[in-house]
C-alpha cells in the first residue's frame, strides 16, 4: 500500500461497524494517481493529496466502499482525460453515478457565472435526489478546500468562502452533520471577515481564560449528581464556536454577557427516560432560565436532530446551556442523515430517511416550475437555511415551516388541494387572515370550500416556502393558461413601450419568438404564459429582448415612414374603451352594466343599446340570459373580450380600477365596519361606496371597491371573508 494511504486504511480499520472491498479502494487509488499524476494544487503539494484527504473525511462518516471510491476519483471525469462511462466500466454504476453528481459542468458556455453556479447546483441536487451520498462526499470535498483555501488569491478565497457560507454550511446544517457545519462556518468566517473573526477569537479566549476552571467544576458537579440515580452516561463540556458567537453578537446585537449558551455541558445517556432523569436532576440542582427550554425528543427537527435543551444558572453566577440526549441521538447530531444512510446491495433501507429528505424533492420541483436562477437560489435558501418553526395542526400533527411562513405556507404543506380550496384561517381557535406569520408552537386551522376558484395571484408575493410557491404556480399552469398569456403579453408589452422606438406587429412577433425559442420555449404563447404564472420574471427576458430588437430594427429604420395601422403602441382608447375588444376592434366606446359589473377575467359580451353605445355584462348575468332569449334582441348582442393593451386601464368612475360590489353577511357587531375599512386600508383598495341593512337579524354590508382584476377581486373577497362575526361574503350587484 502507498504511504497516501496510510491515514485512510487506518480509518477505515477503526470502522468496525463497516466491511470495506479494500482491494477496490486501492484500485480506485492507483486509478486516480496515474491520472493527476503531474498536476499540483495551488500550494505546490501533488495534486493526488486532495481526493486522498476528501476521502479521509469520508471514512470518517463511516460510509460505504463506493463512497470512498468515488471520493478518490471525483475530480478524474472534471480535470483529467476520462469519461464517466470508463469510471462505470472499471468500478461499477455505483460509483459512476457518485462520480458524475459530484463532476462540474465546466465544458458547457454559460451565459455569466451566476447561470453556471445555478446549473450546478441543479445538477448536484438532481444526483442527490437519486443518491444522498453525492452530497456527502461534496461537503467533504468542500471542508478540505476550505482548510487549504490559504493558498488561493484574495478574490478566490471570498468567493468560494461566500459560496460555503450561503450553500454548504446550511446544507450541512439540513443534513445534520453538525461537525462539518461548524468547521466551514467557522473557515468561511475567517476569510469573509478575518477582523470580526480575530476579535471574536480574542474575547473568547479572554472570557474562557478567566473562568478556565467552571467547565471543569460544573462537570464534575453534575457527574456526582448523576452517579446518585445509577444509570450509565458521559458528560462533556464546550465553549460556543467562533461563528455562533458572531453571529449572535452582529446580527442579533448582543453583547457578550447576553449570549447564556457560551459554556455548554452535554449529558449523554442509554435511553430516553434517562434523559428526562436527568433533566430533572439539572433543574433540581441549578436555577433554570424561564423560556429557554427546548424539547427536540418529543418534536425533532427537520435534520433527524433530537436532545433536550435547558439553560440554568451556575453558583458563580454565570449562565450555561445543557443538551442531553442518548448515544443514537448524539451519532445523529454529529453525523446527521450520515448516521443512518446504510447500504444493502446499493439500496437504502431506511424509510425515514426518505420521508426527512422530501425537502430535496421539493427543490427538484422549485428547478422544474422556474427558470430564474435568483429564484432557484432564493428557494435553495429557504428550504435549507432558515431556521424551522412547529406548528401543529388540530388533530396534533407537526408541521415543520420555515422561520416568516405564513397560514398559506402551512395550508399547501397540508395538501395542495387545501391550499388551493383555502377560504380562511384559525390560529389558536380564532379566525385570523391568511397571510399572518406563524409562531413556533401555534395550532392553525385551515377553512376550505369546494366552490372556491383557486388561489389568487397576489400569494405569490405572500407565501415564503418554494412549496407553497410552487403549487400555486401549478395551479395558475394547468388551469389558467389563457389567462397567463394575456398576463405574460402585457408584461413583454410594457418592455416594448420603454425601447422608445416604433415597431410593427409583425416586427413584434418576430423579435419575441425568436426569444422564446432561444430560451429552450417550443413557442412564444409558451413564454408569455411562463411569465404570466410566475415562473420567469419579465425583468429576466428584458435585455434578450433589448438584444433581439436593437437586431431586427436597425436604428436607421428609426426615421423611415411607417403606415400607422402597423405601428404597435399602447391604443389610446376612448373615454369609456375599458381595455374591451368588440367584434375584434379595440377602442369601442363602451359601458359596463350595473347589473353585474364585470370584471378583467370574466367571460363576457357586448349588448348594443339604443342611443348609449355598447354595454358590456357578464356571459352569466340574469339579464344576458333573459335578453338573448328575446327574438328582437338577438342581433343586438355581438362578441366582447379583454384586450391585451392595456391590460388593466381605469374607468371613468374609479380613475385606474374597476367598479366591484361586494355583500357582507355577517352578525351585528361593533367593530365590524372598523375591521372591514382597515382590512380594505392594509390592501390598499380603494372604497368607493359602504351602505349597511339588516335583514332577519343579519347585517348586510354593500361595498363598492376598486379592483384590477377578477384574481385581485377575489383575494379582497378572501381576506374580508376571514373578518370575525363575517358569515359570507359574495359577489353582489348593485341595488
Amino acid at each position: 500500500m502507498n504511504s497516501n494511504m496510510d491515514k485512510l486504511l487506518k480509518i477505515l480499520e477503526e470502522n468496525k461497524n463497516m466491511s470495506y472491498d479494500l482491494v477496490k479502494i486501492q484500485k480506485a487509488y492507483d486509478f486516480a494517481e496515474s491520472l493527476h499524476k503531474g498536476q499540483f494544487r495551488a500550494s505546490g503539494e501533488p495534486y493526488i493529496t486532495h481526493p486522498v484527504a476528501v476521502a479521509e473525511i469520508v471514512a470518517s462518516l463511516e460510509l460505504d466502499t463506493d463512497s470512498i471510491c468515488a471520493a478518490l476519483l471525483h475530480d478524474t471525469v472534471e480535470d483529467c482525460d476520462v469519461s464517466v462511462d470508463t469510471i462505470k466500466k472499471e468500478f461499477g454504476n455505483d460509483v459512476a453515478l457518485l462520480v458524475d453528481g459530484l463532476t462540474k459542468l465546466v465544458h458547457i458556455p454559460f451565459a455569466d457565472k451566476e447561470e453556471q453556479q445555478m446549473e450546478n447546483l441543479r445538477k448536484m441536487f438532481m444526483a442527490m435526489s437519486k443518491d444522498v451520498r453525492v452530497i456527502f462526499i461534496k461537503l467533504c470535498d468542500r471542508l478540505h478546500n476550505m482548510r487549504t483555501l490559504s493558498a488561493k488569491e484574495d478574490e478566490k478565497r471570498r468567493i468560494t468562502a461566500l459560496e460555503t457560507m450561503h450553500v454548504y454550511a446550511p446544507l450541512a446544517h439540513r443534513l445534520g452533520i453538525q461537525r462539518i457545519k461548524t468547521e466551514l462556518e467557522n473557515l468561511s468566517l475567517s476569510y469573509l471577515d478575518p477582523i470580526g473573526y480575530a476579535e471574536v477569537k480574542g474575547d473568547i479566549e479572554k472570557r474562557y481564560g478567566q473562568n478556565r476552571d467552571f467547565i471543569n467544576n460544573i462537570k464534575a458537579e453534575i457527574e456526582e449528581k448523576l452517579k446518585e440515580n445509577g444509570f450509565s452516561f458521559t458528560v462533556d463540556g464546550r465553549i460556543k464556536s467562533v461563528y455562533s458567537i458572531y453571529f449572535k453578537m452582529y446580527n442579533q446585537h448582543k453583547s457578550l454577557d447576553e449570549i447564556y449558551d457560551f459554556y455548554a455541558v452535554r449529558i449523554i445517556t442509554k435511553t430516553e427516560l434517562e434523559c428526562y432523569t436527568a433533566l430533572g436532576i439539572i433543574h433540581d440542582t441549578f436555577k433554570s432560565i424561564p423560556g429557554r427550554f427546548k424539547d427536540y425528543i418529543s418534536t425533532p427537527k427537520p435534520n433527524m436532530y433530537q436532545s433536550l435543551h435547558t439553560t440554568v444558572i451556575g453558583k458563580e453566577g454565570i449562565p450555561f446551556e445543557v443538551q442531553i440526549r442518548t448515544e443514537k441521538m448524539h451519532q445523529i447530531a454529529e453525523f446527521g442523515v450520515a448516521a443512518h444512510w446504510k447500504y444493502k446491495s446499493g439500496d437504502h433501507v431506511d424509510g425515514e430517511i426518505d420521508r426527512r429528505l422530501q425537502w430535496i424533492a421539493r427543490l427538484i420541483e422549485a428547478e422544474d416550475n422556474t427558470r430564474d436562477h435568483d429564484e432557484f437560489l432564493r428557494a435553495l435558501k429557504v428550504d435549507i437555511f432558515q431556521d424551522e418553526i412547529f406548528v401543529f395542526t388540530p388533530k396534533g400533527d407537526v408541521i415543520n415551516l420555515p422561520t416568516g411562513a405564513t397560514l398559506i405556507d402551512f395550508a399547501y404543506a397540508i395538501h395542495s388541494q387545501v391550499g388551493n380550496r383555502m377560504v380562511g384561517a384559525k390560529v389558536n381557535g380564532m379566525i385570523t387572515p391568511i397571510d399572518r406569520t406563524l409562531q413556533n408552537g401555534e395550532i392553525a386551522e385551515i377553512l376550505t370550500s369546494s366552490s372556491s376558484k383557486g388561489p389568487s395571484r397576489d400569494w405569490l408575493n405572500i407565501v415564503k416556502t418554494s412549496e407553497a410557491r410552487n403549487k400555486i404556480r401549478q395551479w395558475f399552469k394547468k388551469e389558467k393558461r389563457s389567462d397567463n398569456i394575456a398576463v405574460g403579453r402585457a408584461e413583454i408589452d410594457k418592455e416594448f413601450s420603454k425601447f422608445g422606438r416604433a415597431y410593427t406587429t409583425a416586427q413584434m412577433e418576430e423579435i419575441v419568438n425568436n426569444v422564446a425559442v432561444r430560451m429552450g420555449f417550443h413557442e412564444a404563447d409558451d413564454l408569455y404564459s411562463t411569465i404570466g404564472y410566475g415562473g420567469l420574471p419579465v425583468s429576466k427576458v428584458a435585455i434578450r429582448l433589448h438584444d433581439e430588437f436593437d437586431r431586427v430594427i436597425r436604428p436607421e429604420e428609426v426615421a423611415a415612414p411607417v403606415v400607422a395601422e402597423q405601428i404597435v403602441t399602447k391604443p389610446r382608447l376612448k373615454k369609456n374603451s375599458g381595455g374591451v375588444i368588440v367584434d375584434g376592434v379595440e377602442g369601442c366606446e363602451v359601458k359596463f352594466a350595473k347589473c353585474c359589473n364585470p370584471l378583467p377575467g370574466d367571460d363576457i359580451v357586448g349588448f348594443i343599446t339604443k342611443g348609449f353605445g355598447i354595454s358590456i355584462h357578464k356571459r352569466d348575468c340574469p339579464n344576458v340570459k333573459s335578453g338573448i332569449s328575446r327574438e328582437e334582441n338577438r342581433d343586438r348582442f355581438v362578441s366582447a373580450s379583454w384586450g391585451d393593451v392595456p391590460v388593466k386601464p381605469g374607468t371613468p368612475q374609479t380613475g385606474g380600477t374597476y367598479e366591484a360590489y361586494i355583500q357582507i353577511f355577517a352578525e351585528n357587531d361593533m367593530m365590524l365596519l372598523a375591521n372591514i375599512t382597515s382590512t380594505l386600508a392594509d390592501m390598499r383598495v380603494a372604497l368607493h361606496q359602504i351602505n349597511t341593512r339588516t335583514k332577519d337579524g343579519t347585517l348586510i354590508v354593500n361595498l363598492v371597491v376598486g379592483c384590477r382584476d377578477i384574481s385581485h377581486f377575489k383575494a379582497i373577497m378572501s381576506r374580508l371573508a376571514i373578518i370575525p362575526k363575517v358569515n359570507e361574503v359574495k359577489r353582489g350587484y348593485s341595488s
